[in-house]
């Protein structure tokens, strides 16, 4: 009697926790999703200020950005395999409407960000500049491109970059939206466990 009325007890309070755990991304996806968004940011916000400081502060972020924009490469690699692999999907859970534009958002988020590591790829090296990483020089595996080709690519790169900005400040919107608004708990399922939760404990007065 006691160890099934002890079973009986428990089985409610492990339910939600195995709910919980099939309606939010994996760890891996959580944490590359973050750090992606991290990276663009950074990326963004030194590429449009490195021309405001002193020439050696110019040349310190010129070298973070093109090292920044080396390990984004690496990240968005591993979240592509990773998604085609063994990262969870938790699109199917959204209705119709919904899913197309999350879908639709994440995809061209995806493709605009892929077009701008190689716009960044193709200015540098055409330009007849090294890549560094963290100081390490990675000269160009082609020849020089015309000025005017530079210049296009220069532009395409920058353009590009407002696109991504533009595309994840309303992805950003939209999950805010969802989650205070709708209170769908849509932003919850790419933070980690118990954040929002733990945020409204820390808000409540003493």
């Amino acid at each position: 009697m006691d160890s099934d009325f002890s079973a009986e007890t428990h089985m409610p309070d492990s339910t939600p926790h195995i709910a919980d755990g099939l309606l939010r991304y994996d760890r891996p996806t959580i944490i590359l999703h973050w750090m992606t968004a991290f990276l663009v940011l950074f990326q963004f916000a030194v590429g449009e200020t490195w021309n405001w400081p002193a020439k050696s502060v110019h040349h310190l972020m010129v070298v973070a950005h093109l090292t920044a924009g080396i390990l984004l490469t690496a990240i968005m690699a591993v979240r592509i395999v990773w998604r085609l692999t063994e990262g969870r999907h938790l699109s199917d859970l959204l209705r119709p409407l919904d899913r197309i534009f999350a879908l639709g958002a994440e995809y061209m988020l995806y493709g605009l960000l892929l077009a701008e590591i190689v716009l960044g790829y193709l200015w540098r090296w055409g330009a007849g500049q090294t890549m560094s990483f963290f100081g390490f020089l990675i000269p160009s595996p082609f020849a020089r491109f015309p000025p005017l080709t530079v210049t296009w690519l220069h532009t395409l790169h920058s353009w590009n970059a407002w696109l991504i900005m533009g595309l994840a400040t309303g992805h950003g919107a939209a999950a805010l939206f969802h989650q205070f608004v709708l209170k769908d708990k849509v932003l919850g399922r790419m933070l980690p466990r118990g954040f929002l939760s733990r945020q409204r404990d820390d808000q409540r007065p003493v």
